[in-house]
């Protein structure tokens, strides 16, 4: 590998096969929350911390403690889980920042200094000879309160190299950790982040701190541990300001996959995904890299049939390996192999015509530019085969009422043959009616909603809405799509027909909860 290594050709870098050890300091409670919309909780954080940690992320940067008195409590809350991980709190170029810091009980702090003439002379107001004796003695004053010191050259990427080395150099003379590389504002190209890196990395351990506004990010995180760089800021999913930090979960996967190199246990990587993605609100985009719902499922014909022969054939990995599972979907592109599997999986047996005749009716669907859900496929399996389903758990009635004041619902449900009425309270009447649904089925269903979306299908103010809900029970999963006027019915709706799927071949009164 080191022979045709692109990262070791260049006599600033080092393969990076052979680079022995790469941590992570997360930032996403930091500068991840920094993204518009994004505001958490102090249990968000701390619950997002903990899964940090569970991850092996070495440094966990909770927040910036200056904000004020409620981003105080919010870095406390994360200090007082005990994690493995460092915690620290970002500060800027002030004594006071890290008074606040060591108020939170943090492990350290990272500093952030003006590197760029724009930064020093505009921004700050200040000389270059000033910030450079303003850091020394902000890094003293935090060493002498044993805490652990990273500096961060702001700016850095818009620096003149030879200033930035300057900084960086009295930073550890005055007893730094580390020192950290900039692209503030994901202005790099690799060649920018070499030319400043590297004499960093001949000064003492150095981080990287890189924004994908160019869509470099990962390429300029690997070009720093490329060229000595041993620690890489990030965030999971990539959150972050404008077009987002790098994305920690993609540079673990270059360095594991690539490279051999491991900086987090990756089977983490998409519950942490998830969980962030559920906490601030910003969705997984489809075709993202790692933790996409598209990286690991396939509906072209042959793809699938290449996958279901050798389960290397169209991936890079196994989807286990960062937490995820493989899907067959189903669409205009669906072949033969992939409908017979999803029928196998749901416990159909069909003859060769009767495939044939389900795979036109699939890719008939899908030409019309619609997703093939699993209870459409049940439903043309059903109807080709001549199998009559005998459903176990239907709908009977449904009230929901929101008011002034707190949402309520009740359903009235048959199970088994047996008539179950229960009620239940939310945040919205949507809520309520999931509430009420859960209570009526008891705690044996031990089905999981694991995904619920909505979208609007018609305009006006008598709109239809199409809500599509995945849940699962054990290893199985399916997928319903219900379209009505009634956002709260056909949530509901697609909830009960997506549990009687997955209790179909169930033993009798599985549901029974007394």
């Amino acid at each position: 590998m080191t022979e045709n290594s692109f990262f070791g050709r260049h006599p600033d870098t080092t393969d990076l096969a052979e680079v022995d050890d790469v941590q992570f300091l997360d930032t996403t409670l930091r500068d991840g929350e920094q993204a518009p919309g994004v505001s958490l909780t102090p249990d968000e954080k701390a619950r997002i911390a903990r899964k940090l940690d569970e991850a092996e992320i070495d440094f966990i940067e909770a927040g910036s403690a200056c904000t004020g008195p409620g981003e105080r409590d919010t870095i406390k809350r994360v200090t007082d889980l005990d994690l493995d991980a460092t915690i620290t709190s970002f500060s800027r170029g002030i004594q006071n920042d890290i008074d606040l810091a060591l108020d939170c009980d943090v492990d350290g702090v990272t500093i952030v200094v003006p590197g760029s003439d724009k930064h020093i002379e505009e921004k700050v107001g200040t000389t270059h000879e000033d910030n450079v004796q303003n850091t020394q003695e902000l890094v003293e004053y935090a060493k002498d309160h044993d805490l652990w010191v990273e500096v961060i050259g702001e700016d850095g990427s818009r620096a003149d190299p030879d200033y930035l080395t300057e900084l960086m150099a009295a930073s550890m003379d005055a007893g730094a950790d580390r020192i950290c590389y900039a692209d503030t504002v994901g202005h790099a190209t690799p060649d920018d982040t070499l030319e400043r890196i590297k004499p960093m990395t001949e000064l003492g351990p150095t981080s990287t701190h890189t924004h994908d506004d160019l869509g470099m990010a990962v390429t300029n995180a690997l070009v720093s541990v490329a060229a000595g760089a041993d620690l890489v800021h990030g965030t999971i999913n990539g959150i972050g300001e404008r077009a987002g930090n790098v994305a920690l979960e993609e540079v673990a996967i270059a360095l594991d996959h690539g490279y051999d190199v491991q900086p987090m246990d990756l089977t983490e990587v998409y519950p942490l995904a998830e969980l962030i993605s559920n906490t601030t609100g910003v969705p997984l985009a489809p075709n993202k890299a790692v933790i996409g719902e598209n990286a690991f499922t396939h509906e072209s014909g042959i793809h699938t049939d290449g996958t279901l022969k050798d389960d290397t054939m169209y991936e890079p990995y196994p989807p286990e390996k960062v937490g995820r599972e493989r899907r067959l979907a189903l669409g205009k592109h669906a072949g033969r192999a992939g409908v017979e599997a999803a029928l196998d999986e749901h416990g159909f047996d069909a003859d060769d015509d009767e495939i044939h005749e389900i795979v036109q009716r699939v890719k008939a669907i899908g030409d019309r530019g619609k997703r093939v859900t699993d209870a459409d496929l049940l439903t043309i399996a059903e109807e080709v085969i001549g199998q009559d389903r005998d459903r176990r758990v239907e709908l009977v009635e449904m009230t929901a009422a929101s008011g002034s004041g707190t949402p309520t619902a009740s359903v009235r449900i048959e199970i088994d043959g047996e008539e179950r009425v229960a009620s239940g309270t939310g945040s919205g009447p949507v809520d309520a009616a999931v509430q009420a649904v859960q209570e009526a089925l008891g705690h044996a269903a031990d089905a999981s909603l694991d995904s619920y979306h909505v979208d609007a299908i018609t305009g006006g103010t008598d709109a239809v809405v199409t809500v599509e809900v995945v849940m699962s029970r054990g290893d199985n999963s399916v997928t319903v799509a219900i379209s009505d006027a009634d956002i709260t019915r056909a949530s509901v709706e697609a909830m009960v027909d997506a549990i009687d799927r997955l209790i179909a071949n169930e033993p009798d009164q599985v549901l029974a909860d007394d």
